[in-house]
């Protein structure tokens, strides 16, 4: 049965799109387990990955007398990318830092928001047209869009920008950062 399905052309060029679909997505997940320091869990994911990789490989390197086989293997990389940042978003690994700068000073945001569960460190910020309310706030990545809405919801003209701190020690984001 294997063997006829390696066979049949379009049945091939199937199995090699759909095992380089599966070998990208893994490498995306395993350099983002890297990243994040999951050493075991990057190391297993890596062992699968290059096990499907060989494999797809293998397949394409029998049958280079065909195009259709090697755009299938690249087809495949381009989906797999596509999916692996997929994944990568739906497991929303780790935290980031959000700094807002509100359009007017108003000095409730903050509580309002640490009502929601987040730590804030906020402060009075000088721009061109007068005062502001300068806020530091460290959340988990999954709770990203939602800290985003509720901030345009307080302000909807805040400056927000976000980037994922490297590492953190001591205050409120250890003790109880919202996941």
């Amino acid at each position: 049965m294997g063997s006829f399905l390696l066979e049949n052309a379009w049945t091939l060029i199937f199995i090699i799109l759909m095992i380089n679909v599966a070998y990208v997505s893994l490498f995306t997940l395993r350099m983002m387990l890297t990243l994040k320091g999951v050493r075991y869990g990057a190391a297993v994911v890596g062992m699968a990955e290059i096990t499907i990789y060989v494999t797809g490989l293998g397949l394409v390197l029998d049958n280079m007398t065909s195009v259709l086989h090697v755009m299938a293997y690249a087809l495949g990389f381009g989906i797999g990318v596509i999916v692996g940042m997929k994944i990568e978003e739906k497991l929303a690994l780790g935290y980031i830092a959000v700094n807002v700068i509100t359009k007017e000073y108003e000095p409730d945001i903050p509580n309002r928001l640490r009502d929601k569960g987040y730590g804030v460190t906020n402060w009075i910020a000088y721009g061109r047209e007068g005062d502001r309310m300068m806020m530091e706030i460290l959340t988990s990545r999954k709770s990203e869009r939602d800290l985003f809405e509720t901030v345009k919801l307080l302000d909807s003209k805040a400056f927000i920008i976000s980037h994922e701190p490297k590492n953190f020690h001591g205050g409120f984001w250890v003790k109880g950062v919202r996941r």
